[in-house]
């Protein structure tokens, strides 16, 4: 027959079952402040990346935007549309309306507006022909005129090329030393 446990026995047991549970709790708090510490080093680096990332896409956006604003009065013109002037990121902000647009080229009647992109997706363009839906209003002196749209890019994803044809858009490329228009004479632009 086994000894009859004791009162002693049961509280030397709790004492002992304690001491391993508030040692489980101070590792496992250990470890979360751990956790912690290594959740807010990834959350910093993460931040640093995405400021890079942004920036170095900044870089190439404006890049695009260089490389294509000494051709473009020439590029539209020689599609008809006689542009005279060039205004490289127009920027509008009146009564909650913001928007930029990348390369503004105007004249009396008509203008072309121009979304630079270092890789042209399928967003781009989707996005760039909902803000030529606001550009009069955003900027309203502009109201009457014939207003055009071109996308640019030094990469353009496969088959973004023919989707901004199909929705009205001209469509700019490299080409050797330059840039250049690739939509064949065929191509009837959208206005808005």
């Amino acid at each position: 027959m086994s000894d009859p446990v004791t009162i002693e026995d049961i509280y030397a047991l709790f004492k002992a079952s304690h001491a391993e549970l508030k040692a489980s709790s101070e590792e496992f708090d250990r470890r979360l402040r751990e956790s912690d510490r290594r959740m807010e080093r990834l959350e910093s680096t993460v931040a640093e990346t995405t400021r890079a990332v942004n920036s170095l896409t900044t870089r190439w956006g404006r890049f695009v935007e260089e490389l294509l604003e000494p051709a473009i009065l020439q590029l539209f013109q020689g599609k008809g549309i006689e542009v005279k002037e060039v205004y490289p990121r127009a920027r509008v902000k009146r009564q909650g309306i913001a928007m930029e647009i990348d390369i503004l080229a105007v004249d009396d009647t008509e203008l072309v507006l121009v979304e630079c992109k270092s890789r042209l997706s399928k967003d781009d363009v989707d996005e760039f022909i909902e803000k030529l839906t606001r550009f009069k209003t955003a900027f309203p002196h502009y109201q009457n005129y014939h207003a055009y749209g071109a996308v640019a890019g030094i990469e353009i994803n496969e088959g973004i090329d023919r989707y901004a044809y199909k929705k009205g858009l001209f469509v700019i490329k490299p080409s050797g030393d330059t840039v250049t228009i690739i939509n064949d004479d065929n191509f009837q632009p959208m206005t808005w």
